[in-house]
């Protein structure tokens, strides 16, 4: 008669209670040092941990109320994440790499503290839907903080265009001088840009703003949760309806660093501008001492450091973007370990972006404009030619005919080395008798800028009341 096969004694509780990995019953032999630091995010994603607390004291709340775990638990668990949340904010909790991530060194802390209620609290969740609901509760506070940022960069733009409202700066397209413009108009157009930014944010943070809790590791669980409870809890807007697609889902971190790059693209724009006016090609703006930098053997220079530097970011963003877009392309359903290279882009483009709007709603307060140097400049480019042409189709000369006959007096002026404005009457009439005396109210800049009062001109009174209109937009 053969013996049965040997089958050695399950551990008992106390070497259990040694194992550090989730899983470790099931092999046979320690995970590699290599492989562990490989593999570990606890060192970055242990900024989860306020979303991660957050996440289970509602899930246990709902165990506790379906009667899936009893009312002692819950007070335990309560009691113990009490205590985490003093040591992590004391900065007296021990973060262990061998516990791999914020969620098993905060569980694991919790038995330390209240025992099997600790063990319970992961009941009904896997960590594929709960590391999917603490960066989607940690995301969603981070774009609230990046729309109040937002905010404070167009409130500083409306403070600056209000105050040069009536400042000439000439209008350029292919960067040659076309049209003079309010300079407080052209600060509006950023304004625009982050209004829109913003609008990005709050629609982008809808779709953050919904619950994959109760996923469990992918087909969902056989426990009676009430998903509904906790994400009202969480104060989310909704369930993630598929339990599949509820934890593999990172098109919200797309679609948030999609929007972080748009703002940072609008950024990046910006410092190009203040970058060509604050040379001495220019000299249309001064930017204050403690935004720049001087050059460790050139004594004279002072150059625009924050707006270089946030060109760069700008690279570093759309990397981002570019590389999450990437990590998501070829990965089939469910979760994939590949997901764990979300987080450090995405934590990355926010503090990026934080930082970025952060120093620029400081630097505009510190921009000198220099408003002379702006006028000279709109007068070197025969900014009014577009006027007199105006000037001539209202005399009843088609446009095209117009713009001819204006090409030819830019032309004599050119030759000339004046402006259109410096020419004498008699000169201006050979290239068409009907012009006369009022031309030259035409031909000036101020002029040119005060006959724009439309709804989005560049006239100062326009200027005016747009400012008006972000301003009670923005409260």
């Amino acid at each position: 008669m053969s013996s049965s096969p040997s089958v050695p004694p399950p551990p008992a509780a106390s070497q259990l209670d040694k194992k550090s990995e989730a899983w470790s019953a099931l092999f046979s032999e320690p995970m590699s040092e290599l492989v562990k630091r490989y593999t570990a995010s606890v060192f970055f994603d242990k900024r989860l941990w306020q979303a991660d607390i957050q996440g289970s004291l509602a899930h246990a709340d709902m165990l506790a109320a379906q009667g899936i775990i009893g009312a002692d638990d819950l007070a335990a668990i309560e009691r113990g994440m009490a205590q985490i949340r003093q040591e992590i904010e004391s900065g007296a909790f021990e973060w262990k790499l061998d516990l791999e991530d914020v969620h098993l060194n905060i569980e694991a802390r919790l038995t330390q503290l209240v025992g099997d209620a600790g063990k319970r609290l992961h009941t009904g969740r896997s960590r594929n839907d709960q590391v999917a609901t603490d960066v989607r509760l940690w995301l969603r506070g981070e774009i609230d903080l990046v729309v109040g940022l937002l905010g404070d960069l167009q409130r500083a733009l409306l403070a600056l265009a209000e105050k040069n409202a009536d400042v000439i700066l000439p209008g350029f397209t292919h960067l040659q001088v076309a049209q003079p413009v309010s300079f407080g108009h052209h600060m509006l157009a950023y304004v625009e840009m982050f209004s829109r930014d913003a609008e990005r944010m709050q629609d982008a943070r809808k779709r953050v703003n919904r619950l994959p809790l109760g996923a469990a590791a992918l087909a969902g669980t056989s426990y009676p949760l009430d998903r509904a409870r906790v994400a009202a809890t969480l104060d989310m807007g909704g369930v993630c309806q598929n339990s599949l697609d509820a934890v593999s889902d990172r098109d919200f971190a797309i679609e948030f660093t999609s929007a972080a790059t748009l703002a940072m693209v609008h950024i990046s724009r910006f410092s190009e501008e203040l970058v060509l006016w604050m040379s001495q090609a220019f000299g249309f703006i001064d930017i204050a001492d403690r935004f720049c930098t001087g050059s460790s053997i050139m004594p004279q220079k002072k150059n625009p450091d924050v707006p270089e530097l946030a060109r760069g970011k700008t690279g570093r963003v759309v990397g981002h973007l570019m590389g999450l877009i990437t990590l998501m392309k070829g990965q089939p359903l469910a979760y994939n370990k590949d997901n764990q290279e979300d987080k450090e882009p995405l934590f990355d483009t926010v503090d990026t972006l934080k930082d970025t709007l952060r120093i620029f709603a400081e630097m505009v307060g510190g921009i000198t404009v220099k408003r002379e140097a702006m006028e000279r400049a709109a007068r070197r480019g025969y900014a009014t030619a577009t006027d007199l042409a105006d000037y001539l189709v209202k005399k009843g000369l088609p446009f095209r005919d117009a713009h001819e006959v204006v090409a030819h007096a830019v032309k004599t002026a050119i030759g000339q080395g004046v402006d259109l404005s410096e020419l004498p009457l008699e000169a201006l009439r050979q290239f068409n008798p009907q012009i006369g005396e009022d031309v030259y109210e035409v031909l000036s800049l101020r002029g040119s800028l005060n006959a724009r009062n439309i709804l989005g001109g560049t006239a100062p009174e326009q200027v005016r009341l747009q400012i008006g209109r972000h301003r009670a937009r923005l409260g």
